[in-house]
């Protein structure tokens, strides 16, 4: 059950965060900036490539790393097919898992290897793998982490990963993975090198005004502001006790609903679906009609439930990258939820370039994710 008392507690909210998860979302801002500078340090922006990847790689562990790929993958759209290596293994642990090419990668491909651990053996092996076949790699992972050699030897590019200044190594170890701020200390310096190679359009302007839109985010999902005028907050109690259906509409919006769906497992415990109109209303049109349905309730409606778990009963989540204009599936889908006596939470970013509502729709479906974290009795503490 949702503690709402706690949402509006900043206290509270602090002695509860014992990951540093609020702290990692208010500083994605400031990690775009370290990240942007240590892409520059790294020599990114003196590059020279002489065209673009045929096929882009990525391959690297946890959430942070799928959802880099998934990103990359929208934003570079026709440019270039962007290909994630899943890894293999008998346990989701560093010395466990291995990554393989595909038979046909070569010269003309890219592979971009982003981990918030950096002691993976399994991809120092996939560096060596590349640099055999002649694949250029590049890298983003802590600073003096094992992958360091492993890709300078393999002739790649190694970018450090941006930290908080007020993290030790151990503590960033044990928290970074889960942490909301893990995703733009990988895939920043990943944007100014795909910018640099022509696959979409990242230039320093347009990281900081990335920054920007990630620290006035900050600003209006901070723990301080009250639920009511809190866009995290109030989506984080209209989602308790819920089975999110997270609807999406737009390029962008769709990997940013299916980060959400996924940070809200890790993070929550929420199980939550994602997927993109006008396939969602077929794909989840039975479940707003069944079990999970608002007002579903097959036994005796006069029966004790005091010491019964409350159902989950499902609620729509509207995402969309920018107003709806023109042609939209969001009508149908407003129509085809409230049909069913199913209440509809809408999140739409302020105008802006692409990559800043991008920004807004993760950044403000990161607060979220965590408010129910802390704020949810029962969650488990990794």
């Amino acid at each position: 059950m949702l503690d709402e008392t706690l949402l509006d507690s900043p206290d509270g909210l602090a002695l509860a965060d014992r990951r540093g998860l609020l702290r990692g979302a208010a500083e994605a801002g400031a990690r775009v900036r370290t990240a942007t500078r240590h892409a520059a340090d790294a020599g990114i922006a003196d590059l020279r490539p002489e065209g673009r990847p045929r096929t882009v790689l990525v391959a690297g562990p946890g959430t942070a790393a799928t959802g880099v790929a998934d990103l990359i993958g929208a934003l570079a759209g026709a440019s270039a097919p962007v290909v994630r290596l899943r890894p293999t293994g008998v346990a989701p642990a560093a010395g466990a898992l291995r990554w393989a090419l595909p038979g046909w990668a070569g010269s003309v491909d890219l592979l971009l290897l982003p981990t918030t651990d950096g002691s993976e053996p399994g991809l120092a092996l996939l560096a060596e793998q590349a640099y055999r076949r002649g694949v250029t790699v590049v890298a983003v992972a802590p600073q003096g982490s094992p992958l360091t050699e492993a890709v300078s030897g393999s002739r790649g590019l190694f970018v450090p990963m941006a930290v908080a200044p007020n993290e030790a190594p151990d503590e960033y170890a044990e928290n970074i993975a889960a942490s909301p701020g893990a995703l733009w200390a990988l895939f920043t310096p990943l944007l100014a090198l795909l910018d640099r190679v022509g696959l979409l359009e990242a230039p320093p302007e347009a990281l900081e005004k990335v920054a920007d839109r990630l620290d006035r985010t900050a600003e209006r999902c901070g723990p301080a502001i009250a639920t009511y005028g809190n866009p995290a907050k109030t989506l984080a109690a209209e989602l308790a006790d819920s089975l999110p259906l997270i609807w999406t509409e737009g390029s962008a919006a769709g990997p940013a609903g299916r980060r959400f769906a996924a940070v809200l497992a890790e993070l929550a415990g929420l199980p939550a679906l994602a997927a993109e109109l006008p396939e969602a209303l077929p794909a989840h049109g039975v479940l707003l009609a069944g079990d999970y349905a608002a007002g579903a309730d097959p036994d005796d409606f006069f029966r004790d439930r005091v010491d019964e778990p409350q159902a989950l009963r499902a609620r729509v989540v509207l995402l969309r990258d920018r107003p709806a204009g023109g042609l939209s599936a969001a009508p149908a889908a407003r129509e085809l939820a409230l049909g069913h006596e199913t209440a509809v939470s809408e999140l739409e970013p302020e105008e802006g370039g692409d990559l800043e509502t991008l920004a807004e729709l993760l950044a403000v479906t990161d607060f979220a994710a965590v408010y129910l974290a802390l704020a949810t009795r029962g969650t488990p503490t990794p």
